[in-house]
């Protein structure tokens, strides 16, 4: 029916457009002015100046302080309204579950860290989650019923037909079938479950090594191997959610691990997941190998190889790449994508050496030749991930004045 919100090409519509055009380049550039964000949209002056005052009386923008150093008048300058909502993300591991709120520019403002027990129970998952959320929420001076919307990121997938975890049997407590029921009827915001792999993928595309890039395979290797596939611009999950649990890959190289769901394991896994560093160190004949949780033996190991330039630490830094570039081949003869990011502390920690050997590795070993890259997103990727994602559809309904 013509006039209506929805009909395309009615000025409601074209002025909605407009302004989430403006409130975007308000995020993307921060404060501008009024001549500025008229020049960027097209919009004449008084066009413009509307648009502000529409937007500033829909609690929208705020007038954030004014332009300085310029020949004539100083300029009012407008930003977002980082109160104007709130989105929050967790990510969860065996060890901990971490929460933060983050603003609509962002920033976070608040986070919260629970340890969690060894052994736990649907019920005990519920009070982690909501302690973890109430306490960012209270770190950011905020309520529950401030934040918009909630991404939890777990290792693993929810299968979308069944409603229960697959691939993350080393989660305790989170394949009870009423689990995501129970953890709906405590939280009072709309809640998204994401792999965790998959948020640092998104992480990358927006702020990070894969922006400007609609196609590419970020490897991730912390506590467990696993890889992102963004094709198109979208991440791709498979049927089940568990495309990128590349950890299970068969590969050449190492022995094949049968029941791969019970031993939460797989050829690719054993042969190049950080567990296997501290092993490859002894077996060349390192003496000084540490001790303690094996991603942070890993991260230590790469570290000293990458700066200490002796035949054993070169040996093994070329030993771990030929393993990592064995199931890299794979993926990019199936995918051709145009970006491989190498991510998590057991990849990053190699730095620029590392990098140079696998994509060396690869180039020998694929048909196809991606650029190969070490993510940029560093503090808390899977946490900024999860935040990213609720903050996209955080904005969109914040952001759509059409209604």
């Amino acid at each position: 029916m013509a006039g209506t919100a929805g009909t395309p090409g009615t000025p409601r519509v074209l002025r909605a457009m407009n302004d989430r055009t403006a409130l975007d380049l308000l995020l993307a550039h921060g404060p501008l002015s009024r001549t500025r964000i008229g020049k960027l949209t097209g919009l004449s002056k008084p066009t413009a100046s509307q648009l502000l005052a529409r937007l500033e009386a829909a609690g929208l923008v705020l007038a954030t302080g004014t332009t300085e150093g310029r020949p004539g008048p100083n300029a009012q300058l407008y930003g977002v309204n980082p109160a104007a909502g709130y989105a929050a993300g967790l990510d969860v591991t065996p060890e901990r579950v971490l929460a933060a709120v983050a603003d609509l520019t962002g920033r976070t403002v608040g986070t919260y860290e629970v340890a969690t027990p060894a052994r736990k129970a649907a019920g005990a998952v519920v009070r982690q989650v909501t302690d973890a959320l109430d306490g960012a929420v209270k770190a950011a001076g905020l309520t529950r019923d401030d934040v918009r919307r909630l991404v939890v990121a777990t290792p693993g997938a929810f299968d979308p037909t069944t409603g229960r975890l697959r691939y993350a049997s080393h989660l305790p407590g989170w394949h009870a079938p009423t689990l995501l029921d129970d953890l709906a009827a405590a939280l009072p915001m709309p809640v998204e479950y994401e792999n965790d792999v998959n948020l640092v993928a998104v992480a990358e595309q927006r702020l990070g090594a894969a922006r400007g890039h609609e196609d590419f395979v970020l490897l991730w290797n912390e506590g467990g191997l696993g890889a992102a596939l963004v094709l198109g611009g979208r991440l791709h999950r498979g049927w089940t959610g568990g495309a990128g649990e590349v950890g299970f890959l068969p590969v050449p190289g190492a022995p094949l691990v049968r029941q791969v769901r019970k031993a939460n394991s797989g050829g690719f896994q054993e042969l190049a997941g950080s567990q296997a560093l501290p092993r490859l160190a002894r077996e060349i004949g390192m003496n000084d190998v540490p001790s303690g949780p094996y991603t942070e033996a890993a991260a230590t190991l790469l570290e000293r190889a990458a700066a200490e330039d002796t035949v054993l630490h070169r040996l093994l830094l070329e030993t771990y790449a030929t393993r990592l570039a064995t199931g890299l081949a794979s993926l990019v003869s199936v995918l051709d994508p145009e970006l491989v990011v190498l991510s998590g502390t057991a990849l990053t920690a190699g730095g620029e050496t590392l990098r140079v050997l696998v994509e060396a590795e690869l180039a020998d070993l694929a048909a196809s030749r991606p650029k190969l890259v070490l993510g940029d997103v560093t503090a808390h990727p899977v946490l900024r991930g999860a935040l990213e994602s609720a903050l996209a559809a955080t904005r969109d309904e914040v952001f759509d004045t059409s209604r």
